[in-house]
């Protein structure tokens, strides 16, 4: 019988060549035969698997996706006990530019309230008109009679909000400022009564409350706590006539149960207190100050206190960010010679008792003294600066033994000036 070849793999160097070997039939035994075919067939199958399973073995290792992070929501209210049951999840955020167009994802406050009034005057004019809708078209309309510019409105703003600091606070005053500044609006005042709320909605809100430049009133029998008090941190200016009261913050849901568990779980949040107090003008000892009150208790601070952490008047980085601009327009010079008007408009000018036309013609004096207004940059004048700064204060109110009809819109110097 004619002779035939059983051919297998053999392993020579990197590659794999084919070793012959030429059998006769008749030579060899039938279950020689089989085993040598067998061997050969389980050798060729070896290295077809081989090649086949080489190409996964080297593919990388898929990093497990990572689980979504917990709503984590910190308290710093009044009455902010942790709560047992979960809170509602916070809607997700809208896209950054959305202030821009008329198409506004749905929101709604929460369980505050929000009135609108185009004066300063609220003992005079009340709150205004309630808020009912945070719509485009609707927050137009409520605004349009403040309208400035040509149209012979006010050019101001004043929002009165009472409630918690909760994400439709957020909403709220990002909206009116994002329209107040569509319709020439210049002055905008927060007038606000929070006992406190979300930490992380206070710091939302601060940032679009400082970006939009509003003044911040805590009036008589109002008050600002806890989480409320990063909010009046926001203002360009601060005047308060109510209570403003601090205490330390709690995680809403903790599950620590000992100190050390308890301050990891604030960690993160006491640190992004004390970057957003800073970016603000206020001074970083008032976190510390927080932390050492129980959250039950609250302390109250007193007017040099709150002066003392940069909680009231003016705020200092908007009032240096505000001279960095005039610099840029109006030069050096321009800049020196305002600061030194407004030295001895404090000095001469804001006497106890002089009501504001008294002010009024006492600056107008001084302005031509100091070379204003000035030929370079005729349109700023320290004296416009002051007429905006004492439009943000809050009114005076009347004196019951006053004549009837008088609603304080001579206002003292001295009295709750923000500067």
């Amino acid at each position: 019988m004619a002779a035939w070849a059983v051919r297998w793999p053999s392993n020579r160097g990197a590659g794999v060549a084919w070793r012959e070997q030429a059998t006769n039939v008749d030579s060899l035994p039938a279950a020689a035969l089989r085993t040598a075919t067998r061997t050969a067939l389980l050798r060729w199958m070896a290295v077809a698997l081989c090649c086949c399973l080489l190409p996964l073995a080297c593919q990388r290792t898929q990093a497990p996706v990572p689980a979504p992070r917990p709503h984590v929501v910190t308290m710093g209210s009044q009455d902010g006990a942790p709560s047992a049951a979960r809170e509602p999840e916070r809607p997700a955020p809208p896209p950054a530019d959305y202030l821009s167009g008329t198409h506004w994802p749905p929101a709604q406050l929460g369980q505050g309230k929000a009135w609108i009034s185009c004066s300063y005057d609220y003992d005079a004019d009340g709150d205004g008109q309630p808020v009912t809708s945070l719509g485009f078209l609707e927050l137009v309309d409520a605004l349009g009679p403040c309208r400035g510019g040509d149209t012979g409105g006010s050019g101001l703003v004043r929002l009165r909000y009472h409630g918690s600091i909760d994400p439709g606070f957020t909403a709220l005053v990002e909206r009116v400022g994002a329209i107040a500044q569509r319709m020439d609006i210049d002055e905008h005042i927060l007038d606000i009564d929070s006992t406190g709320g979300q930490v992380e909605e206070a710091i939302r809100a601060g940032d679009a409350i400082a970006g939009s430049q509003w003044a911040i009133w805590v009036r008589e029998h109002s008050v600002c706590h806890s989480a409320c008090v990063l909010v009046l941190a926001a203002g360009d200016t601060r005047s308060i006539a109510g209570k403003v009261g601090i205490h330390r913050l709690i995680r809403d849901q903790s599950k620590a149960t000992t100190r050390r568990e308890l301050s990891a779980e604030l960690h993160d949040v006491t640190e992004q207190v004390r970057d957003y107090l800073s970016r603000n003008g206020v001074a970083g000892a008032l976190a510390d100050q927080m932390m050492i009150v129980p959250n039950r208790d609250l302390r109250i601070l007193d007017s040099a206190e709150l002066a003392q952490f940069g909680l009231s008047g003016t705020n200092a980085v908007q009032d240096d960010l505000d001279r960095i601009t005039l610099m840029r327009q109006c030069g050096d010079d321009f800049v020196r010679r305002r600061d030194a008007f407004m030295r001895a408009f404090d000095a001469q000018c804001m006497k106890p008792g002089d009501a504001a036309d008294a002010q009024q013609a006492c600056g107008q004096a001084l302005e031509q003294r100091f070379g204003f207004p000035d030929a370079r940059c005729g349109g700023q004048s320290p004296m416009k600066y002051y007429a905006r700064r004492a439009g943000e204060a809050l009114p005076v109110l009347p004196d019951p033994e006053a004549e009837p009809g008088a609603h304080g819109r001579k206002r003292p110097a001295a009295t709750r000036s923000t500067r």
